[in-house]
């Protein structure tokens, strides 16, 4: 008997109609050059544009908005490395309610002042001594507040996936969709989405080569945690794929591949000076991935999710050498 998937594509329409108006509808981006560069037809969902400069304002706000008035009256905590945090602290100042985010004391200066700008307040952590996710749960149980996981909940999930549904529902038919994976919540989403309106499609997730948790899961066909990444992608520095996320793409993900920290360089940097777009190391990893003709060999119409572009002036020249 087969089991009911944790997310459907019903879900994700729901949560874009719940988003609609108060996430972007952010833009999809084409370019002559990097159709030569890719040898394909490539077609860039900009989530780097969307508010707080991430997809993940879309899970946040799906899942935060069905809260109880009790629960938004108490408040939402959240556990993030940045851009889930933003995310979180902005939904809780639309919904009217306050947020206690969680976040490690290395996180870039940028992403730890846009959450403090948005009205959370903050509360670091070392994420190489720390269990982010146990210190989460008791700051969560300590302070009386709900708990807004970065991607372990169908919300969440189904949220993210409306960055697929967008993005096909304008470009129609792709024979890819490729993604960036941390926690898997955004490509579980987006394969949800993808496979039920074009069976046909590949979805390929792309992580940086010190942090490949869910290629090894994938391949060992069970969850394998890793050391803690040391990579420029901190988005996507995750030990372990969420158990959720991870149950949907052992399912829905083809594929694999890996990229290395020089080849996010390259990435941001053609996106920079050929695309005119701002992208972080996390965002660049689809990109730079296509960029490398990955995978092989590479379908003729790709679609990519741009995931986020957070990332400051003095880090962004910091990274590409300037």
């Amino acid at each position: 008997m087969t089991s009911t998937p944790p997310v459907t594509l019903e879900d994700v329409r729901d949560a874009a109609a719940r988003i609609e108006g108060v996430a972007h509808r952010t833009p999809v981006l084409r370019s002559r050059t990097l159709d030569s560069l890719a040898g394909a037809e490539v077609f860039l969902k900009c989530e780097n544009l969307q508010r707080v400069g991430a997809f993940k304002f879309r899970g946040a706000y799906n899942a935060a908005s069905r809260l109880s008035s009790e629960q938004l009256a108490r408040g939402i905590a959240a556990y993030s490395s940045g851009n889930h945090a933003q995310a979180v602290a902005l939904a809780a100042r639309e919904l009217g309610t306050t947020a206690v985010i969680l976040m490690p004391e290395d996180t870039p200066r940028s992403k730890l002042e846009a959450t403090a700008g948005y009205g959370a307040q903050i509360v670091t952590y070392d994420r190489y001594t720390g269990d982010r996710v146990a210190l989460g749960e008791a700051l969560a149980a300590e302070r009386g507040l709900t708990l807004i996981p970065p991607y372990e909940h169908p919300h969440i999930i189904a949220g993210q996936g409306t960055a697929a549904l967008e993005l096909i529902e304008e470009v129609g038919e792709l024979d890819a969709l490729v993604a960036p994976v941390g926690g898997g919540g955004l490509i579980a989403g987006s394969a949800t989405a993808a496979k039920a309106l074009l069976p046909g499609i590949r979805v390929i997730g792309v992580e940086p080569e010190a942090g490949d948790d869910t290629r090894r899961s994938l391949e060992a066909e069970g969850r394998v945690s890793i050391p803690v990444p040391r990579t420029i992608a901190d988005g996507l520095a995750a030990e372990t794929p969420g158990e959720l996320t991870f149950s949907v793409n052992r399912r829905l993900v083809d594929e694999i591949v890996l990229v290395d920290d020089d080849r996010i360089r390259d990435a941001m940097r053609l996106a920079f000076e050929r695309l005119k777009t701002v992208v972080e190391p996390s965002g660049a990893a689809a990109l730079a991935a296509v960029l490398a003709g990955l995978p092989k060999p590479l379908p003729s119409r790709v679609g990519v999710i741009v995931s986020g572009g957070n990332v400051g002036a003095q880090r962004f020249a910091e990274l590409l050498g300037s």
